[in-house]
């Protein structure tokens, strides 16, 4: 995999197991690493360190850990192809997240949408990791010289702040740091909530109705989409005043390959109902394989260990070699 880095980019990217993985995160964000793999030197890792700034009950992280690992490896993000690992796994997150908090500065943390809202969702837990854990999201990113993260709009602002990071220590103490660029997949890269669509599809939703798990079997996925909001009017037709139809078009689109124009035409002339079933029934033929795989890889724990200890090997391997060279940049005695 070091080898490949030579001539392919690489991609980092990565999830919180915070609960279980939805539509949106297959559509946005798993589906897009899978095409990566053959182009790109790919590491995917479970944010299990992340997680914490949130209190979790500790066998449930442990749990829904293995979980988001699993999912990966069933949605076809292959171990052959990616190395795939757990944050906690590879200290160096820990240890260049503290040497990038002394070159960050607090205003820049201040201003962080995402520590806004979650300081509103946990009022009673306002800690100093919820405010610096972009620093931490930066470190996971610069410790493996990543040319690019694939990321959601929201996660922008993220990308941007690494990168600022990045400048600083460079000019400070010389090239050091790779820069790293945003990849925005396209088709399906923002799937909305089914009962909120001004809303991004999220495992946080406080209404069950509005997302789908990627492990619910086909008749929840079927009743899902039966319920998802529609728009006044019967035109199934992708438009700015129509955003719950654009939705469901936008997830049928990404999951049978077809373009807006050719679904539009499809549904010409059919009611919301139609097109709500059909809908529902495309995204559970696509995730059927996906739920075999998980059941499969539930039952071989052996494995799912193997990949994920190769994987923290790996990236440790990578990771302390940029660790080194930080840490004679800033003036570290060499052991």
């Amino acid at each position: 995999m070091e080898q490949q880095a030579e001539t392919k980019k690489r991609i980092f990217s990565g999830m919180q197991p915070s609960g279980e993985l939805t539509l949106g995160n297959y559509l946005g964000a798993l589906k897009n690493w899978i095409k990566l793999q053959d182009d790109y030197d790919c590491m995917y890792s479970v944010m299990n360190m992340h997680a914490i700034t949130v209190r979790q009950d500790p066998a449930e992280l442990k749990k829904r850990s293995m979980e988001v690992l699993m999912q990966y490896m069933a949605c076809g993000v292959d171990p052959e192809k990616s190395i795939l690992f757990f944050q906690s796994h590879v200290s160096a997150h820990a240890e260049l997240a503290w040497i990038l908090s002394c070159n960050t500065q607090m205003g820049e943390l201040s201003r962080m949408t995402q520590f806004k809202d979650k300081s509103k969702k946990h009022a009673d837990n306002i800690n100093a990791g919820l405010f610096t854990y972009p620093v931490l999201m930066a470190a996971d990113i610069l410790l493996y010289q990543t040319d690019l993260v694939p990321v959601g709009h929201d996660q922008l602002q993220h990308i941007e702040l690494t990168r600022d990071i990045a400048t600083r220590f460079n000019h400070h103490y010389g090239e050091t740091f790779t820069m790293p660029e945003p990849y925005i997949g396209k088709a399906g890269a923002r799937v909305m909530s089914l009962q909120s669509p001004e809303n991004k599809m999220s495992k946080s939703d406080p209404n069950p109705n509005g997302y789908v798990w990627i492990l619910d079997p086909e008749e929840v996925i079927i009743k899902q989409f039966k319920r998802a909001v529609t728009d006044s009017g019967n035109e199934v037709v992708a438009r700015e005043d129509k955003p719950g139809v654009t939705n469901l078009l936008t997830i049928y689109c990404a999951v049978t390959g077809k373009t807006m124009e050719e679904a539009e035409k499809e549904f010409a002339g059919q009611g919301y109902g139609t097109f709500k079933q059909a809908v529902g029934e495309a995204v559970a033929a696509e995730l059927a394989p996906v739920r075999e795989r998980f059941s499969q890889l539930s039952k071989d724990k052996a494995y799912v260990e193997e990949v994920y200890k190769k994987g923290a090997e790996q990236a440790a391997r990578i990771a302390a070699k940029t660790l080194r060279k930080v840490y004679k940049k800033v003036g570290f005695v060499a052991w």
